[in-house]
């Protein structure tokens, strides 16, 4: 797992070798518009992408905890979700990274790490 600084945005991204799973998201000016378009704001404080194993997970998360997660038009059809760090509970945080960690290491990793730490 590597931290790196995002060449198009300057922003962190935590990465493994197969690709980003949780990273620093601020808006573009496309994302407001789209989103006072449909009424909505961009949330204060300082927001993450996270990948998901799909929409379904996404859309589960964010009506389970709408105040923690939330969607834009920019991520329809795509993976991952937007977190409000200023709002979720560091242990769903950290429930939420590693799942995205997990979709992001090699099989034989994921495998090893599961056996190592069963769910509670």
């Amino acid at each position: 797992m590597a931290e790196r600084v995002d060449g198009t945005r300057g922003a962190l991204t935590w990465r493994t070798a197969t690709g980003v799973f949780v990273w620093q998201r601020g808006p573009s000016g496309r994302d407001l518009e789209q989103l006072a378009a449909l009424g909505r704001e961009w949330p204060p404080g300082e927001v993450v992408g996270v990948r998901t194993d799909g929409e379904q997970g996404k859309l589960a998360l964010i009506e389970t905890y709408p105040g923690a997660f939330f969607t834009i038009p920019h991520f329809d059809g795509y993976p991952a979700v937007l977190v409000r760090l200023d709002a979720i509970d560091p242990a769903l945080l950290r429930e939420v990274v590693t799942d995205a960690w997990l979709l992001k290491v090699p099989k034989r990793v994921a495998n090893e790490w599961l056996a190592a730490h069963p769910p509670e």
